[in-house]
């Protein structure tokens, strides 16, 4: 049994602080108030003073309270049982459940090591053109999406959820509003991917050091899953509130601020989370997608700027499609030579060639004379915005590579592009070609 402390030094916001010896970092403790008992989290030791986050706040509690160090740190029950279940950021049910108790397992634990990992080299398919075709996620990589406030980054994890083809989907939402948390829900359920799906949500109403703690929990349970030969995709939104999160916590300790305020960690704060990532060698895998959204569009932000230094990559998110210059995934090259042979040619050759629509639209807008190649262009990017950007385009890999052909040989002759002869004499349409040499003629 540990040893209760009935004697609180200070209350500070939802931070108390006790002195006590043998406690450790992140350990748990019971407050016992006269309206029931709280539960605290240490989140800084300095000698025998041990500073604790209340998760319902220090609303109620006194400095004669109890204080009961639990000995372990934040836990949570790892169980099939879990599947198609939805958790609050303290592991306890939200959806009106039974508890699960068994088989507990702490969180935060250490990223995997190095020597244990795979290369990736596996593509997570989605359906959606400029991933598969253009920028592929891969098995075990970590990326963000980059967007701001009012796109649909939300729908877009969704749609990523139902389509991804993988094993199992572990969401956790980071100071979600109400109605956001129950679209995912709504939509995963009436996509029939919520039997595959573990929800650990935070919403905005809830307390504070609970957003912390759903990244954690959503990665610990991702690693037994993955150990078990699941391949997990954990998809994270938004890790902006989860920085904002511990920005809020550091104001609370008085820690001297680093850049706006954020604490001077947070560089090792999101890496340890995107750390665990991985493809185990004769197990499942974990692959992260985490939302981080930009204030006022800024990619020099310290949320977004820290996360470009850890992440392989990012999806950049703008006008409600995924722009294809701003968008990167590092670890494309490892898969698109095992797709089909044409996919690195059709990415490549259909980015140049957007790239050039995007010149010639800026040279219409200023009224210059459109030549019959800017006109091409001109009828090329509108395709490709409307048949490959959009994300409502829902159409497998193969399909997508199919359809880029379609497109160019609605807008080209296939000697005015770059590819090589033995693609286009396999994959060309023959009969849009000869359409559409006709009609330039």
């Amino acid at each position: 049994m540990r040893k209760v402390h009935n004697k609180i030094l200070s209350i500070v916001g939802n931070v108390i602080t006790v002195r006590a010896k043998g406690v450790t970092y992140e350990e748990l403790a019971q407050v016992k108030t006269s309206y029931g008992v709280s539960l605290a989290q240490v989140i800084k030791l300095e000698g025998d003073i041990v500073s604790l986050q209340v998760f319902s706040g220090s609303r109620g509690i006194s400095t004669n309270d109890e204080v009961r160090f639990l000995g372990h740190p934040m836990r949570v029950s790892f169980s099939p049982n879990m599947v198609g279940r939805i958790f609050d950021g303290s592991g306890q049910p939200r959806d009106k459940g039974p508890s699960l108790a068994e088989n507990l397992i702490e969180i935060s634990g250490p990223s995997v090591n190095p020597a244990k990992r795979i290369i990736p080299q596996r593509i997570v398919r989605t359906n959606i053109p400029m991933i598969d075709v253009f920028n592929s996620l891969v098995v075990s990589q970590k990326l963000p999406i980059f967007s701001v406030s009012g796109e649909p980054y939300n729908e877009l994890l969704a749609r990523i959820a139902l389509q991804a083809e993988v094993d199992m989907i572990i969401l956790g939402g980071i100071g979600l509003k109400y109605d956001q948390y129950m679209f995912f829900k709504d939509t995963l359920d009436a996509g029939g991917a919520l039997g595959r799906s573990i929800f650990f949500v935070h919403t905005a109403a809830d307390p504070i050091v609970e957003g912390l703690m759903v990244p954690d929990l959503s990665l610990a349970v991702a690693e037994k899953f993955a150990l078990s030969g699941k391949d997990v995709l954990v998809l994270l939104t938004d890790m902006t509130n989860f920085s904002d999160a511990l920005k809020e916590i550091a104001i609370t300790m008085e820690q001297v601020p680093s850049n706006r305020g954020y604490p001077g960690d947070l560089y090792s704060q999101l890496a340890a989370r995107y750390e665990k990532a991985v493809d185990f060698q004769g197990a499942g895998s974990i692959t992260v997608l985490a939302v981080t959204t930009m204030p006022g569009d800024d990619v020099t932000h310290p949320v977004p700027d820290n996360t470009g230094y850890i992440t392989e990559g990012q999806f950049y998110l703008k006008g409600g499609r995924i722009e294809p210059f701003g968008s990167l995934s590092r670890l494309k090259q490892q898969v698109n030579d095992k797709t089909r042979k044409d996919h690195r040619a059709i990415m490549d050759g259909m980015i140049q060639l957007y790239a050039q629509y995007k010149e010639t639209e800026e040279k219409r807008a200023m009224g210059f004379r459109m030549s019959n190649w800017d006109k091409k262009l001109l009828k090329y990017g509108e395709l490709f915005e409307s048949q490959m950007m959009d994300l409502s385009v829902n159409i497998a890999l193969e399909s997508a590579l199919d359809k880029g052909w379609e497109i160019l040989a609605q807008c080209f002759k296939a000697q005015e592009t770059s590819f090589k002869s033995d693609l286009i004499e396999e994959f060309w349409p023959k009969d849009i070609t000869a359409e559409t040499e006709n009609k330039h003629a």
